[in-house]
C-alpha cells in the first residue's frame, strides 16, 4: 500500500518567513496526502550551524521522511550523510536529504530548479557569455545550472574574490577548462559592456543575480542601473518579493527578465517528488507562489 503520510522539515537560519511549508503542504493537500512540514530554525534553537549533524540525526530518529537544508548549512551537512547523489557531490552542497532504510542521502534540487525555471521562462535566451553576481550556495547551484543549459562561458563576480575563484575553478573541473572565470566587482561595467580586456571579450548575453540584494530585508540594486541595456536578459534568484528592484529596473530598460519564483517552485517540486514518490503539479505550485509572494507586505 502506498504511503500517504509524510513528516518533513527545513533546517536553516532565519527561516521563519519561508514559503516552503505552504508550497509543499498545499500540493500535498491537493493530492490527498497527510503532510506536515516543520521549520527547524537554528536561530530559534540558539545553536550554531555546525549543529546540523545533530539535527539531521534527531530528525531521522524521530521518523522524518526528509529535510530541506538552507543557508548556512548546505555544505556543513555533507559530512553527516550516508550518501550523495552525483549532482550534490559535484556541487559540494545539499539542499534536500531523504531518509530511507535508516540512511540519509543528500540531493541538490537548486540546480534542477533553476534550470527548469530558465528553460520555461527564457527558452530562447542566448547563452554564449553570461555574467553571474554571487558565488555563495545559491550562486554555485545556478552557475552549474547555467552551464548545464549550454552556456559557453560564465564569469562569476563576487565581493569575496577567493570565493568567486574557487567556484570558477570547480566549474572548470566539472564542465571543462575555459567554461568559467572569476572577476571582482570593479570589472563589472567592462564585463557587461564586453570590453573587459580579459582575452575572451565579446558582448555579454545575460546577467544572473544570486546575492541577497533585493530581498525584503536587503532592498536595493546589486549593480548600477546604467549598466543594464536592452540587449541583456536578467535572471533573478530572489523570490521575496517576486518583483525585485533589479527586475523592475531591467524590465523598464527593455531587458527580458526571469523572476526567482520559478526556481523556488521547481526546486520544491523536485524535493516533493524525492520525499513522496508522487508527481507534483508545477503549474498549480507556480500559481501558489504567485499568490503567496504577492500577499507579502512590501519591504519597509
Amino acid at each position: 500500500m502506498a504511503k500517504d503520510s509524510f513528516l518533513v522539515g527545513l533546517i536553516g537560519s532565519g527561516i521563519g518567513p519561508s514559503l516552503s511549508p505552504a508550497l509543499h503542504e498545499r500540493e500535498a493537500d491537493r493530492q490527498g496526502l497527510r503532510y506536515l512540514y516543520r521549520l527547524i530554525d537554528i536561530d530559534v534553537l540558539d545553536v550554531e550551524a555546525q549543529a546540523v549533524g545533530d539535527l539531521v540525526r534527531a530528525a531521522r530518529d524521530l521518523g522524518f521522511d526528509g529535510l530541506n537544508i538552507t543557508h548556512p548549512c548546505k555544505q556543513l551537512v555533507i559530512d553527516h550523510l550516508d550518501a550523495l547523489d552525483p549532482r550534490a557531490e559535484a556541487l559540494g552542497a545539499v539542499n534536500t536529504v531523504v531518509f530511507e532504510d535508516g540512511r540519509a542521502t543528500g540531493h541538490n534540487t537548486d540546480v534542477t530548479g533553476f534550470a527548469a525555471s530558465f528553460a520555461r521562462g527564457l527558452p530562447d535566451a542566448p547563452l554564449e557569455r553570461v555574467v553571474q553576481l554571487g558565488a555563495g550556495g545559491a550562486g554555485a547551484a545556478v552557475a552549474h545550472a547555467t552551464l548545464t543549459l549550454g552556456a559557453g562561458r560564465v564569469t562569476v563576480v563576487d565581493a569575496l574574490p577567493e570565493r568567486a575563484a574557487d567556484l570558477a575553478a570547480s566549474l572548470n573541473r566539472h564542465f571543462g577548462a575555459g567554461r568559467a572565470d572569476a572577476a571582482t566587482p570593479d570589472r563589472l561595467a567592462a564585463l557587461i559592456a564586453g570590453v573587459d580586456g580579459d582575452g575572451v571579450g565579446g558582448a555579454v548575453d545575460g546577467l544572473v543575480h544570486a546575492t541577497p540584494t533585493g530581498m525584503a530585508a536587503h532592498p536595493g540594486l546589486p549593480l548600477p542601473a546604467e549598466l543594464l541595456h536592452p540587449g541583456l536578459w536578467v535572471a533573478e534568484v530572489v523570490y521575496r518579493p517576486l518583483e525585485t528592484e533589479l527586475l523592475r529596473t531591467a524590465r523598464a530598460t527593455g531587458c527580458a527578465t526571469l523572476d526567482g519564483g520559478g526556481m523556488a517552485v521547481f526546486q520544491a517540486a523536485d524535493a516533493f517528488r524525492l520525499f513522496t514518490g508522487r508527481e507534483p503539479d508545477t503549474a498549480r505550485m507556480l500559481a501558489d507562489i504567485a499568490q503567496l509572494a504577492g500577499a507579502l507586505p512590501a519591504p519597509k
